[in-house]
Formats: C-alpha cells, structure tokens, sequence
C-alpha cells in the first residue's frame, strides 16, 4: 500500500466513523423524543400509580437515551480531532496499526489478523469485508499499543499479536 493509499484509508475510516456517529445520534434524539411522547401520553386513570409508574419510566427510558446522545457527541468531538494525514511510525492517537497472529509469518494469508484504529471508541466494526477495531485514546488496549512499532508484540484476546504495519 503505498502512503497516499495509507491517507485514504485513514481517512476513510474517519469518514465511516463519522457517519456511524451521526446514525446514533440520530437514532438516540428520535428514542428521546418517543419516550417523551410516551410519558406525555400516558392518561390519568384511577389507579394512579401506574399512571406514575408509566410516565417513571417514560422520563428514565428519556434520560438512558440522552446519556447515548451525550456519550455520541464526545466520540465525535474525539474523532473530529483526530488528524489522519500524517503517517505514523508508532501507536498514536490517529494511527492505523495492522498485526497477525504470532504464529503467522506468511505476509500472505493473515488467518488471525486484526486492525486497530486508535480514534474513537466505536468497538469492532465490519467495512468492506474487514474487521477494525475502532478504540478509544483513552482504551486500555489503545494505551498497550501507544509507541509500539512494527515488529513488537502484544498480547490481545489471550492472542499474541505482532504488529506489522502502522500508518
């Protein structure tokens, strides 16, 4: 992969978190928004604690989805931030690091490879047939790959990794 192709990779794992972000937050106003709807709606009957009760859980379902929504625009402030043109040469904030299974020494055929990409706490995403490992600066695993390079080894999954690429 040549460094230009390296940026645009980068890049457009920015781009899909970014997108990813956006659908959350999105879905997490529209489940406040119900949940408010449903806590207004409930009618006043004669036994008064469900109508309580319902109208409880309307506003606790309301608050769980604000928090999502709170959460959401944190990963994003955090993404945004991240700067994807430099290329790295060790594990950082922005960088990109592809390891394999220590077993595995065939460039070739990666049967227990992994891509990290230390930017946002997104979790294990699926794009374009790939696995990415969306994590956190602030992840415990992201603070285990900080300033390592090619060729150094870590421990992930019970799995000992050797990282081969970053960028």
């Amino acid at each position: 992969m040549t460094d230009a192709e390296k940026i645009a990779f980068k890049n457009s794992l920015k781009r899909w978190g970014l997108d990813l972000i956006t659908q959350r937050m999105a879905a997490a106003k529209k489940a406040m928004e119900q949940a408010q709807e449903a806590a207004n709606s409930e009618e006043k009957s004669s036994a008064g604690d469900k109508y309580e009760t319902g109208r409880a859980m309307g506003h606790l379902q309301k608050d769980m989805h604000a928090r999502q929504l709170a959460e959401s625009l944190k990963e994003l402030a955090t993404l945004h931030a991240v700067q994807t043109e430099p290329l790295s040469h060790e594990g950082r904030i922005g960088a990109v690091l592809q390891a394999h299974g220590a077993a595995f020494t065939d460039n070739t055929a990666f049967a227990d490879s992994v891509t990290f990409f230390i930017s946002a706490g997104l979790g294990k995403q699926s794009i374009d047939g790939q696995t990415i490992l969306f994590l956190s600066p602030q992840a415990p695993l992201a603070k285990l790959l900080e300033k390592k390079k090619p060729g150094d080894g870590v421990l992930f999954n019970q799995k000992e990794l050797v990282i081969r690429d970053i960028f």
